[in-house]
């Protein structure tokens, strides 16, 4: 370890970032070889740093620094390795290298925590071979459910069966958290969002994650030739569609703080010469309220039934996500900010508009989460970017915070 930690982050970042099943663009999906090498090289930097590393079937890994009692209730720290379709390089890696680099400094500094720290780095969060999120962190607490493990990719799979045939099973652990066992679970991640380089801040705390809805909507009509339909008797479900995508952009716009995207649409047959029979088309909706955001659901579905009806269309949905809105807990969110304010002066939150793995893990213990500066809050994107200096003082505050912890009262 001849460069100081925050370096080795910065260098790990670039390094992952160069990892992708594509040669034109950035991207990691569940158990694709480019997901696997990333996984072998966090554990590989895991075990170089001392850490005692394993990995899970579904391609997780999980580093432990037991600290001076390792039956005590472990705090957890960590993120995701998989990527969106032409990602960017610090959705995701960033919580696990910060995170790492947060550790290599207190064992620079000699101090052992009263407490064990795994990092996590989840396979799977993006849920783009699945269209199903959360799958690495949902496997960790043993609750991938039927639902999820029936949801197949673009060639059918399944992936209980792709779990199955395509698993790291090679000297796979189980992992499975229970309450009593974690401490804590904190995540360092970028804003993904514009309001930090508005108000000119480095990082800030988190005091809630939105809620979200995700939906496959099926639009049916009839196929038929576009040469000699005339346009008053078509039944075009793609047409439908537009209809119902832009009837949704405008109850969205009209709904305060709600934000709903359609990111994908997939039409049969396909042709030029041919009128769509059937457009699908994905529907993700986002609210920090839990009844506006159901409100706004039943709204958009009532209206997108009276607007296929009028066309001579069938439609129907699938509920692919419904998850309510994650308060971070109060208690871990104050130590944070005693961080943040320690490291920049400023005591900041912010509502994450992104889902995040703390989704899952709020279900058994208390979460938290950093924010780290954006450019442009570009995320999701081949350009998304934060400094070095910015990365080096969300290491500090994380740093800042496990010294804090090593000293509470109940550590």
């Amino acid at each position: 370890m001849s460069s100081p930690p925050i370096q080795r982050a910065l260098e790990r970042i670039d390094l992952l970032g160069s990892i992708s099943d594509n040669s034109n663009f950035r991207v990691r999906t569940l158990l694709s070889p480019a997901n696997r090498r990333a996984a072998a090289t966090l554990k590989d930097w895991m075990e170089k740093a001392g850490l005692t590393v394993e990995h899970t079937i579904d391609g997780s890994v999980r580093g432990i620094l037991p600290g001076s009692n390792p039956e005590a209730p472990a705090l957890l720290l960590g993120s995701h390795f998989d990527t969106v379709i032409d990602a960017g390089a610090y959705d995701g890696p960033l919580g696990i290298l910060s995170a790492l680099a947060a550790i290599e400094t207190l064992q620079e500094e000699g101090i052992e925590l009263p407490f064990p720290v795994h990092i996590l780095g989840f396979s799977d969060e993006e849920g783009v071979r699945f269209h199903t999120t959360y799958i690495g962190s949902l496997g960790m607490l043993g609750q991938l459910d039927k639902a999820r493990k029936a949801a197949t990719d673009k060639d059918g799979n399944s992936l209980s069966f792709v779990l199955a045939t395509e698993g790291w099973s090679n000297d796979a652990s189980e992992i499975c958290y229970q309450a009593e066992n974690v401490r804590g679970y904190v995540e360092l991640h970028i804003e993904q969002g514009r309001v930090l380089e508005e108000l000119q801040l480095p990082a800030c705390g988190v005091s809630a994650l939105v809620g979200q809805t995700r939906l496959k909507v099926i639009i049916e009509g009839q196929a038929d030739h576009a040469g000699t339909t005339p346009m008053p008797i078509r039944r075009d479900a793609l047409a439908g569609a537009a209809e119902c995508i832009v009837e949704l952009e405008r109850l969205a716009k009209e709904c305060e703080s709600a934000v709903a995207t359609v990111g994908q649409i997939e039409v049969h047959p396909g042709a030029a010469n041919a009128i769509p029979q059937t457009a699908t088309f994905s529907v993700d909706l986002r609210h920090a309220d839990n009844e506006e955001r159901l409100r706004l659901k039943n709204e958009f579905l009532k209206n997108f039934k009276f607007i296929a009806a009028r066309r001579g269309l069938t439609l129907n949905w699938q509920t692919i996500l419904n998850d309510d809105a994650t308060p971070c807990d109060t208690r871990l969110t104050e130590q944070i900010l005693d961080s943040v304010e320690t490291t920049t002066g400023h005591r900041t939150t912010l509502v994450s508009g992104a889902g995040h793995d703390g989704v899952i893990f709020s279900r058994i213990t208390p979460i938290g989460m950093i924010f780290v500066r954006c450019r442009d809050g570009l995320s999701h994107h081949p350009d998304e970017y934060a400094s070095p200096e910015d990365i080096a003082i969300g290491i500090e505050i994380l740093v800042h915070f496990l010294r804090q912890q090593s000293t509470s009262q109940d550590g």
